[in-house]
């Protein structure tokens, strides 16, 4: 079987587009004219998915989405298993609440791209929005598992409200980055933003250059941890840098925080 292929009709389309009822757990045992049958949300109207896109292959566990856009929201929402690539930018909602399976996107996402995402792996070549890993407005509950990886930069409060699992960033996070954070892994290579760990409980930073700390942040000393080249093992099937042994580090400047919480929160900068 090939690849399950949505390619788009019109670029962009005219007005968003909820991509949620195309994943595989949903597809799985459907016919290509079944498939082509099914309404999809499109502004205030449902048009069928054959109005969309032109439709090719037939493994729908292993789905494309050619010449994607921005405008095509909830992508993988509450994938259960199977793999999707988006060849292009993607909108908002990537991954939602995502369960198992992997994700790739070549472009850019959204906002709450991985939302509440609760386990699998989504791997994204461009830049992401703002609240990645977080909560949907309302809850307290972001990322619960699974890993994400970022090539480019990342939004504001990434890791918000998150409770498990890993974000890794290779590139910028803006400001508010791990914001009201539980516990899980959040590692930034490159540059992060004001408030920094901002009313976090518990979990881990991992930083490549030293972030701008508000005062309710202790500095605890240099540590030598043995359990960090233990995480970069985790990374060595990873496509990216934070597979890349030179990246490795295990003697870390310590910080714990924020004390305006519980204080068992801890940012953990390479030295």
């Amino acid at each position: 079987m090939t690849t399950l292929t949505f390619t788009l009709t019109e670029t962009p389309p005219a007005q968003r587009v909820d991509m949620s009822p195309l994943v595989c757990q949903k597809l799985e045992g459907l016919t290509l004219n079944e498939i082509a049958a099914i309404e999809l949300q499109c502004g205030k109207r449902k048009l069928r998915v054959d109005q969309l896109f032109y439709i090719t292959g037939s493994n729908t566990q292993d789905i494309a989405i050619a010449a994607s856009t921005d405008k095509l929201d909830y992508i993988g929402k509450e994938l259960n298993g199977g793999s999707i690539s988006v060849q292009g930018d993607a909108g908002a909602y990537l991954g939602m609440q995502m369960k198992a399976g992997t994700i790739s996107v070549i472009g850019d996402v959204g906002l709450y791209a991985a939302c509440e995402m609760k386990n699998g792996l989504i791997q994204i070549e461009g830049n992401a929005g703002d609240f990645l890993g977080g909560a949907l407005p309302g809850n307290k509950q972001g990322m619960k598992g699974g890993t994400v990886l970022v090539k480019g930069n990342v939004g504001q409060r990434a890791g918000d409200h998150m409770r498990r699992g890993q974000i890794l960033i290779e590139g910028n996070a803006g400001d508010y980055c791990g914001s009201r954070m539980v516990a899980g892994t959040i590692a930034v290579m490159g540059s992060t933003g004001r408030y920094l760990g901002y009313a976090m409980r518990r979990g881990t930073l991992l930083l490549w250059n030293q972030p701008q700390l508000s005062a309710t942040f202790n500095d605890c000393g240099s540590h030598t941890l043995a359990f960090l080249p233990m995480l970069f093992a985790s990374f060595k099937s990873l496509d990216s840098r934070f597979a890349d042994s030179s990246v490795t580090l295990n003697r870390v400047r310590r910080y714990g925080g924020d004390m305006a919480e519980t204080g068992r929160g801890e940012v953990l900068v390479r030295i």
